[in-house]
């Protein structure tokens, strides 16, 4: 069994309050469950309008599978929510 998860740091730029940062990360989290098949939490910067840590996380047999499906989860960040920039990201395989 081989476990892998994604830290991926966002920026938010037209978030002016913590009901905006809600309201543009719940669709992408509930998208990441549904499309991708990943776990999802939001684990940093919980109280800051405009930036976001995110986790996620996915289980599989082989380490170049989970490995592909975190990468493509970042991708999938980047080309479905264009108001959304990613700062930083990183995925560990365990």
């Amino acid at each position: 069994m081989v476990i892998g998860a994604c830290r991926v740091e966002l920026y938010l730029p037209g978030s002016a309050s913590l009901k905006g940062k809600r309201s543009a990360l719940k669709p992408l989290i509930t998208r990441l469950r549904r499309e991708l098949n990943v776990a999802v939490a939001e684990v940093g910067h919980n109280d800051v309008w405009q930036s976001a840590h995110v986790a996620l996380v996915t289980v599989a047999n082989d380490a170049g599978h989970v490995h592909a499906v975190l990468e493509q989860a970042v991708h999938w960040i980047e080309g479905r929510f264009p108001d959304v920039q990613i700062v930083d990201w990183e995925i560990e395989i365990f």
